[in-house]
């Protein structure tokens, strides 16, 4: 019993593992967060596309790319009046609200239509809501914006339903776990943006 249930579920436990090594690494900003990010969502890929979670295999393509791309702005990317070596924790500039509200509709539009489209997805319009708002998180992750863990909590929120109703049990708790630790993670990011500035 205990072999077919490990059987069934291998993969949803691993990247499970996977995830909690990663949300415990963004929560102290740390840049290796970004190699996990590149093994996690290349083996989501398939765990979403065999549950029908077709939007999210999609974003898991996206998620490896834009792995890559966090590591190397943290790794080498400079902020306005940056003074250290390291890319600093700030706030989201005004400027950029309304290009990201913006940005958020066109792609939440976009996913809805190729889901709709192109798959026969159960859950179009919170599988594309919640890929359109992860665009932006992981967007604002990889700038090291305090105002990523905002987006985050929601989509954590929604995921940890979606993967209840689909019977992705591991990922579900996982996601739920992630909300608390969302949470958590925008009062320490405070603190070292605090720290930052001193």
């Amino acid at each position: 019993m205990a072999g077919e249930f490990f059987s069934a579920h291998w993969l949803d436990i691993l990247t499970t593992v996977l995830g909690l090594i990663y949300i415990w690494l963004e929560y102290r900003a740390s840049i290796a967060l970004w190699i996990v990010g590149i093994i996690m969502p290349a083996l989501d890929i398939y765990l979403y596309w065999s549950h029908g979670l077709y939007g999210d295999a999609g974003m898991a393509v996206y998620y490896t790319l834009a792995a890559i791309y966090g590591y190397a702005i943290w790794k080498f990317g400079r902020k306005k009046n940056q003074q250290s070596e390291v890319m600093p924790i700030t706030h989201t500039p005004a400027r950029l609200y309304v290009p990201i509200v913006a940005f958020f509709l066109v792609a939440w539009a976009l996913t809805y239509y190729i889901l709709i489209t192109w798959t026969n997805s159960t859950v179009p319009v919170l599988d594309s809501f919640t890929n359109a708002l992860s665009f932006v998180g992981l967007w604002a992750l990889a700038r090291k914006y305090i105002e990523q863990w905002f987006f985050w909590i929601v989509v954590d929120v929604v995921c940890c339903v979606l993967y209840v109703q689909k019977g992705i049990p591991f990922k579900a708790g996982l996601y739920g776990l992630y909300v608390v630790i969302a949470i958590m993670g925008w009062f320490k990011w405070k603190q070292m943006m605090k720290a930052d500035l001193k």
